[in-house]
């Protein structure tokens, strides 16, 4: 549409208005496009946000991995698997933050959302840098933990959380002690007094190893039998009588550990790098549309 305009000393001419509107409408489409990415990329954060929460309550609550076990001495992973929780709380309100922000284009919301996550970010990366720092102490603390168990295994009746996760490990990954079954053998309280075999806890206990899987289907742990499902054993006053020639796992727990533990460190390592990456990403659109949503609005009271 032409409007007209009268210059001094000139006749009206027209001009044209919509070249103005054209650029506004272009800047409008980029901004909502953003606006709309931004919100997308905010459900897929609050999705690795919820992992992140689910990672931290599993070191803490699942009584049936190694890290309940390591958790009982180490008070320093508790603290990290605390912080994880809470880092994943925060993560999902920060991402429902960002998403009614961005669809309404409230920009005190957009504010507070990238304020917000630069905190986080920074967070997140000082505890990724502290867990990859700590990982040869904790194997270390392992080790203790571990070797403390296998000495004091039974000796207090009252404290058996330790020992169902330790029967737990061994039976889980088909190893017998720390170094190797000698760890075992060398228990006062576990020796026995008959020439004919050793007495070992019952994770201990290989029963593809013979054909005879009526040994191991009679002991007090029904849930390891080879034809039952893998369930989480129960503490029991019963030690398994093996063979002299032992039909019992002969590798060490150590290594598979370790290599266990290396993949976890490297797991929570990776999530928390990967998170503030898309932080990194997030923080860069929210301010950017914060900046131009106050260009655009002048622009529109301007041409109306």
């Amino acid at each position: 549409m032409e409007t007209w305009e009268e210059l001094p000393g000139v006749s009206l001419v027209p001009t044209n208005s919509k070249a103005p509107q054209e650029k506004m409408s272009a800047q409008d489409s980029c901004l909502s496009l953003i606006k709309y990415l931004l919100f997308v990329f905010n459900l897929f954060f609050f999705v690795l946000g919820s992992l992140i929460f689910c990672f931290g309550i599993w070191i803490l609550i699942d009584k049936t991995s190694f890290m309940s076990f390591v958790g009982l001495s180490f008070m320093p992973l508790q603290i990290w698997s605390k912080a994880l929780a809470i880092s994943g709380i925060l993560t999902m309100g920060l991402a429902l933050l960002g998403c009614v922000g961005a669809l309404k284009e409230f920009r005190c919301l957009l504010g507070l959302y990238f304020g917000t996550l630069l905190l986080l970010f920074a967070t997140q990366i000082t505890l990724g840098i502290l867990i990859s720092t700590q990982k040869v102490q904790l194997e270390r603390k392992v080790e203790d933990v571990v070797l403390k168990t296998i000495q004091t295994y039974r000796a207090h009746p009252e404290e058996t959380a330790a020992e169902e996760s330790w029967d737990y490990v061994q039976f889980q990954l088909r190893c017998c002690g720390w170094n190797s079954p000698q760890d075992w053998f060398r228990i006062p309280s576990l020796r026995s007094n008959e020439s004919r075999g050793h007495r070992v806890p019952c994770s201990c206990y290989n029963s593809s190893a013979t054909n005879d899987s009526a040994i191991f289907d009679k002991i007090s742990f029904p849930q390891f039998s080879r034809l039952g499902p893998l369930a989480r054993p129960r503490h029991n006053a019963d030690i398994c009588l093996v063979p002299a020639n032992s039909y019992i796992f002969r590798e060490g727990c150590a290594r598979s550990l370790q290599k266990w533990l290396h993949n976890n460190l490297i797991s929570i390592v990776g999530i928390c790098l990967g998170v503030g990456l898309l932080e990194l990403s997030f923080m860069t659109l929210s301010i950017f549309l914060c900046r131009n949503l106050d260009h655009v609005y002048d622009r529109l009271a301007r041409y109306r």
